[in-house]
């Protein structure tokens, strides 16, 4: 990222050698993301992170052409949100693991349906969709609609090239991959139409307007590549600590429960909700100890309210005020899993003497 930070600090949107050279970047760039999410470069719109692109795509095809949206109710908040804020938005259930109940979804969709949006890995618990079936069953009966997928947590797990073939939009975002923070990409599928939600220059062929983050999408294209070679390695090495990590917890502190099934997540997620504590208090603990942590997704963290996610999980709200989630990614060690094992039933322990 570094030169286009500096010496090759040019505006792609120009015609002069400077601003050609940042041009051959972005396209390069393009290339290796829509490579690694199974697209044509012209199918990839550049946004300012996950959120953004979430956005583009649930509002983009609203305004095109109107009517009702279909949403898990585990989506993250800007699926969530934007879902919400459109006048014709029906919520489908997951079950008890946190995956979205087929049925009920299918039961919501009819020829009006325009959009439906289901995550690929949730954010909070890291429960696996099938968006596969998802996508069979609203080609059948709401064939006027587009899928929509959030991949933006199933990036560092997943092969989202593969498992997101069935989506005709396909969210992503850097920072989770290792990159920079800022900076993400939506998948626009050939005949799908969108309206933008960012208006301007004209940039990203009319569907997102403004000056392009060029060492961002750089960065964002130099982590995928990362990213997707150590893939593999990371996700088997990982896994076992993420094990480690949940088997040894739920064995030292009594009333500790796991969130979901564990072999329908992504590898480097770690929930679990503890009786007779609040996640509040735990998570001041824990940062005092040096481990960093949150009740919920990294967005809501600091709210005292049960999370959306473990409500529609049908956990009740006594317990889900007790939850906890450890995030591992690609850089955790042996270390760190000894660091939580022994931090946090200390906390709770402590928690639990003065209750």
């Amino acid at each position: 990222m570094l030169p286009f930070l500096t010496e090759r600090f040019g505006n792609p949107s120009g015609s002069h050698a400077v601003a050609r050279e940042a041009r051959k970047a972005l396209d390069e760039a393009r290339e290796v993301v829509a490579d690694f999410l199974g697209a044509r470069p012209g199918e990839v719109v550049f946004t300012g992170g996950g959120t953004e692109a979430d956005n583009l795509a649930i509002a983009g095809c609203h305004a095109v052409r109107p009517g009702a949206v279909v949403y898990s109710a585990v989506e993250h908040h800007g699926v969530l949100h934007a879902c919400r804020a459109l006048p014709d938005s029906r919520v489908a259930p997951v079950r008890a693991d946190g995956v979205v109940d087929l049925d009920a979804l299918t039961g919501l969709l009819d020829p009006s349906v325009r959009v439906v949006s289901v995550m690929l890995a949730n954010n909070e618990v890291g429960t696996v969709q099938p968006l596969d079936e998802v996508a069979r069953a609203v080609r059948t009966a709401a064939p006027a609609a587009v899928v929509h997928t959030d991949a933006v947590q199933a990036f560092p797990w997943l092969d989202v090239a593969d498992l997101a073939q069935g989506a005709d939009l396909v969210a992503v975002s850097a920072h989770k991959f290792g990159g920079p923070k800022g900076v993400g990409a939506l998948v626009v599928r050939d005949g799908v139409e969108i309206e933008p939600i960012i208006h301007g220059g004209g940039q990203e062929r009319d569907r997102r307007s403004g000056t392009y983050n060029v060492a961002g999408i750089v960065g964002m294209a130099a982590a995928m590549k990362e990213t997707v070679a150590g893939r593999r390695e990371t996700v088997e090495r990982i896994a076992r600590l993420r094990d480690r990590l949940a088997d040894g917890l739920l064995a030292s502190v009594s009333g500790a429960q796991e969130t979901g099934d564990r072999a329908a997540k992504i590898a480097g997620n770690c929930h679990l909700w503890f009786d007779g504590i609040e996640s509040e208090a735990l998570l001041v603990l824990l940062d005092g100890a040096g481990v960093c942590a949150s009740a919920g997704s990294a967005c809501t963290s600091g709210a005292v309210e049960p999370s959306h996610v473990l409500t529609a999980m049908g956990v009740p709200a006594e317990r889900a005020v007790g939850s906890l989630r450890l995030s591992l990614g690609a850089t955790t060690t042996d270390a760190d899993i000894d660091l939580a094992l022994d931090a946090v039933p200390a906390a709770v322990e402590r928690l639990r003497s003065t209750a």
